[in-house]
This record gives C-alpha cells, sequence and structure tokens, in this order.
C-alpha cells in the first residue's frame, strides 16, 4: 500500500495543497478511537461508516451533525475539547501516509507547499510535528482560518491566496469526497489519496 506510486493529473502546477488527515497521516483510525472514547462518557454513538463519510468536516459540525441525526445533546464545544485531548494522548501511534509524505519531501523548496485541514491548528500541528513533516509547508490552514469547512472551497482557497498562487493552478491531495468536492468547488486539480492507496 504504501509503496503505490499516485498517479498525477496532467499539466503543469505551480503549487500544491495537502489535507492532513488521511492524506499526510495515517490518523483516521485514531480520530475514530478518540471520538468513541470521548462520545462513550456522554453514552453516545458514532457508527464507523458515519465517521467516514464526514471525513473533512470540522470538527465542531461533527458534534452538531450528531446531534441533528441522532438527537444527542452533546455540548460542542467541551466535547470537541475532549475528543481532541484524547487524539493528542493517542497521536504517537499515527504513521505517514508514504507515498503522500515522499511528494512532499520531493516538491520541498521546488513548489509551494501547503497543508489545508478541518481541524484545529493544534492539533494538525501536533500531528505534522509527530511526523517530522511541519518544515515543509509554507502554509497551514486550519479550521480557525475560515467560515465555512468542506465541501465549500474556503479552505483550499485561503490556502492559494496566503501561498500567492491562483487556485486553477494549485494541485490538491485529499482522501475523502467531501475534499474533493471542496477542491472542485475551489477550480482545482485533485489527487483522490484513498482511492489510490485502496487500488494499489
Amino acid at each position: 500500500m504504501n509503496s503505490t506510486p499516485l498517479v498525477l493529473p496532467p499539466g503543469e502546477f505551480d503549487a500544491f495543497i495537502f489535507d492532513c488527515d488521511g492524506t499526510l497521516a495515517d490518523s483516521m483510525p485514531t480520530h475514530y478511537r478518540a471520538w468513541q472514547a470521548a462520545l462513550k462518557e456522554h453514552s453516545a454513538d458514532f457508527p464507523e461508516a458515519m465517521f467516514y463519510e464526514l471525513g473533512g468536516t470540522p470538527t465542531p459540525r461533527v458534534v452538531e451533525i450528531l446531534n441533528e441525526r441522532h438527537g444527542y445533546n452533546l455540548p460542542v464545544e467541551d466535547t470537541v475539547n475532549r475528543k481532541e485531548a484524547i487524539f493528542m494522548e493517542l497521536s504517537g501511534e499515527v504513521a505517514a501516509v508514504e507515498p503522500v509524505v515522499a511528494l512532499a519531501k520531493e516538491w520541498y523548496g521546488k513548489k509551494p507547499l501547503a497543508v489545508a485541514s478541518g481541524g484545529h491548528r493544534r492539533v494538525v500541528l501536533a500531528t505534522l510535528r509527530g511526523l517530522g513533516i511541519a518544515n515543509l509547508f509554507q502554509v497551514i490552514v486550519t479550521s480557525e482560518d475560515y467560515l465555512r469547512g468542506k465541501p465549500h472551497p474556503d479552505p483550499f482557497l485561503e490556502a492559494a491566496s496566503k501561498l500567492g498562487v491562483r487556485a486553477e493552478k494549485c494541485l490538491v491531495f485529499e482522501d475523502t469526497q467531501i475534499g474533493i468536492a471542496a477542491a472542485t468547488a475551489a477550480g482545482m486539480a485533485s489527487v483522490l489519496v484513498q482511492a489510490q492507496r485502496l487500488n494499489g
């Protein structure tokens, strides 16, 4: 799985934008464990299929969706803080998605690189630092930097703006359909990392 090269779309790109969880970091199983532990304290359930369906959705919005769909009354801010604290405790087990990280390392110093994530800054930075790759990216955009999360284009447009590169000249790497939809809405070409890994 980790040795399969990624197939990039044709064309020349001036910058590359990466999602973090599931794209650079094989962190989704760890995030799910953290969700389960946090929600267990409220006797709430988060089906695994729903978790992956919501991949790329900002964390507070996930809590709101759980409340809407299941009739829970989870306190949004407290639940998010608890989930993220548990994830931070478990973050040492997160591994790199090697083909994607290898590309980022190859392009470092040659092309502008950014991360555009739906996660909170401290969690995203902890993940990137844990993998030893935080220094590769000139720009790191997190949920604090925009109003509308994926599938809206805002995270990727913010990253492109901070890089100083036109949206249509950026290539996005994502592992969820929500993220791909956001890239498309931003007018950017994209690579679906999950499909590449599963097909490999």
